[in-house]
């Protein structure tokens, strides 16, 4: 047996773990051993042996049947740590308040994941009436100003299989959505218009401190409150929002 079978187990069933918490993490919410193993396919008694192992370790919790199984506090505990630890999130703290400020909209910052954007930070809005985004959040790339703002900052960008409908509106074919990342590099900035929530507008531009991007910041704003001169307004406060942080950035490499 050469050194690559003896650790191909362990190999196994880090992946399983993983696959495991990435499908918690994912989906939200609680699930039976057999909704988890007809999702990830793996045999029913090593599954449940596993996620006996993460309850016991803090990754994934029970309810009081112990028969339904959802993601646990270590995770969290985790996820707090790589945001906090972010450079780049934390480069951006004083520009995203100072752009929540001035907009008095919602604010996020996000982080390409794949066909998704990761919310890593956000700022909600002094109105009553405003969207309600958690950290931690995934949403489609071709959904969202600021996925849509990443995508057009790389010049041959991934789409996944399925362009997945979020609302009436979501672009779902891929020629215009060709065309719509053509726009946005022609514009500076992308736009969400009810795309991926039904009566919220977004604004997005991808953050240039490597390139393709792989962050971006967005102003969120109900449709009910966007006219033209607001739309004028938020995007070029944006744009300002863009500069502070890529100054900042560079300033932080060259001192």
């Amino acid at each position: 047996m050469d050194a690559s079978e003896r650790t191909a187990p362990g190999v196994k069933s880090a992946t399983r773990t993983v696959a495991l918490l990435d499908f918690f993490a994912r989906q939200g919410g609680m699930y039976s051993l057999t909704q988890i193993q007809q999702e990830l396919g793996y045999p029913k008694s090593s599954l449940y042996a596993l996620l006996r192992t993460l309850v016991q370790l803090g990754w994934v919790e029970t309810d009081p049947t112990g028969t339904l199984y959802r993601i646990g506090m270590r995770a969290l505990l985790v996820g707090a740590s790589y945001i906090d630890g972010d450079p780049v999130v934390g480069m951006a703290h004083e520009t995203l308040d100072w752009l929540a400020e001035v907009t008095g909209e919602t604010v996020h910052f996000g982080r390409l994941d794949d066909h998704d954007v990761v919310y890593l930070s956000s700022r909600p809005s002094r109105h009553n009436l405003r969207p309600v985004i958690r950290v931690g959040r995934r949403v489609p790339t071709h959904s969202t100003s600021l996925g849509k703002a990443l995508l057009a900052d790389h010049p041959d960008p991934a789409f996944p299989a399925d362009l997945e409908r979020q609302t009436e509106r979501t672009i779902t074919d891929r020629d215009d959505l060709r065309v719509e990342l053509r726009r946005i590099r022609e514009r500076g900035h992308a736009v969400d218009r009810e795309e991926n929530t039904p009566g919220v507008c977004c604004f997005g531009v991808a953050l240039r401190l490597q390139r393709p991007a792989r962050d971006a910041i967005s102003v969120s704003i109900p449709a009910i409150r966007l006219d033209d001169v607001r739309e004028r307004e938020i995007s070029a406060l944006l744009l300002q929002a863009r500069e502070r942080i890529e100054y900042a950035a560079y300033h932080l490499i060259h001192p």
